[in-house]
């Protein structure tokens, strides 16, 4: 019997979420430091008096280009400047128009795209950001149009209006879905609160599952401490509280601190928790404060992302804590699945930390200083 149960660590499943893991953190390393595109697009669209369509397209170029070249075939450009970027896009219009679907009705519109301006912020260490122009006929006697863009990787915005007419209505699409059918002539209606906290929940949550990678490794690093709720309530409770602060801080323009500082702290964050837990096994006395302080930094970056997304004005604070709620659901359902997957039927078993915890520890601590040195090199 006790033969059998030394064995145990050796089994097919414990070796199966072994080399889960491996994978996924090879996976991860392999993703980089872009663990934040959501809201890095944005569409408006508008339909004009002279019966046309246009829509503006703010993104951000360096990753349209690679998304275009990789799609082609083509070798990943780096480190283009404003010149070299305008050729690329000048280059790939045809193709940036053919990812672009205006239906009227069901009837897809012609569509020509043109580079309106690429713009470089005052900041030269922050991104360029790129607007492209797409304009077409609108048929006569349009009732109902709808948006699909295949050239984004995450959730975006588009924003519908028309000339003469009052309203403006926003929609949340992720990657190449098509869009609601919006009337043409007809005024628009603003989203209601409850639409609101609905768009934002669901933004919230979204941005830690599954486009957070780092906020996720940062949760699964203080659940891997301990397998009792005690400890991980108390570091969660510190987290969230610290988090939440800086964030509406950060939203109401009272703190702020540089992306280019923050997230390259964030990273080294989820390295610090998980080093710690491959060191000790209980909670210590400081714990909480250091996940209270990284919390702060993890809401400064959680900012960086809504202000990207953009707040309604007349719905601030419905959609900032929605946000914040959503955040904490997608934090909740990392745990929950850590939990359910692994910590429930072996945390008592006396090779879970040995096979378990110290490998995911030292996995998660290797992704966290990969981004801290390449985040710390990408804002040099």
């Amino acid at each position: 019997m006790g033969l059998a149960h030394l064995r145990e660590p050796r089994t097919a499943v414990t070796n199966i979420l072994r080399k889960t893991l491996l994978i996924a953190a090879m996976a991860l390393i392999a993703c980089g430091a872009q663990a934040h595109e959501i809201g890095t697009t944005q569409v408006r669209f508008t339909v004009t008096n002279d019966d046309t369509w246009r829509a503006e397209i703010t993104t951000a170029p360096t990753p349209l280009v690679n998304r275009l070249e990789a799609a082609a075939g083509q070798p990943l450009s780096k480190d283009l400047d404003q010149d070299a970027l305008r050729a690329k896009i000048e280059a790939f219009r045809q193709t940036i128009a053919r990812n672009i679907a205006v239906a009227f009705d069901g009837v897809r519109s012609p569509v020509e795209v043109s580079l309106a301006w690429l713009d470089q912020p005052s900041d030269p260490k922050d991104p360029l950001a790129a607007v492209l122009r797409a304009t077409g006929p609108v048929p006569a006697g349009a009732r109902n149009v709808t948006w699909r863009y295949d050239l984004v990787a995450s959730t975006y915005a588009v924003m519908f209006s028309a000339e003469g007419l009052r309203g403006a209505q926003t929609q949340w699409l992720e990657s190449d879905a098509v869009s609601r059918p919006v009337p043409v002539r007809t005024n628009l209606t603003p989203a209601t609160t409850r639409e609101i906290v609905v768009q934002y929940l669901t933004l919230g949550f979204e941005h830690i599952v599954p486009e957070g990678l780092d906020h996720i490794l940062f949760v699964l690093g203080l659940f891997l401490l301990s397998p009792h709720w005690r400890p991980l309530l108390t570091q969660v409770t510190a987290f969230t509280v610290a988090h939440s602060v800086t964030l509406g801080l950060t939203m109401y323009g009272v703190v702020s601190l540089s992306p280019r500082i923050v997230e390259p702290l964030i990273a080294l964050s989820i390295a610090y928790v998980a080093i710690e837990n491959m060191m000790t096994t209980r909670l210590t006395r400081w714990r909480p404060v250091v996940v209270f302080g990284f919390g702060l930094l993890h809401g400064m970056g959680f900012a960086g992302v809504l202000k990207e997304l953009g707040l309604p004005r007349g719905e601030f604070v419905p959609a900032l804590i929605s946000f914040n709620v959503g955040i904490e659901l997608g934090q909740l359902a990392v745990i929950a699945v850590a939990f359910l997957s692994v910590a429930f039927w072996y945390r008592d078993r006396p090779w879970y930390r040995p096979r378990f915890v110290l490998p995911a520890s030292a996995a998660i601590a290797a992704v966290g200083l990969f981004w801290t040195v390449e985040r710390i090199v990408a804002a040099a």
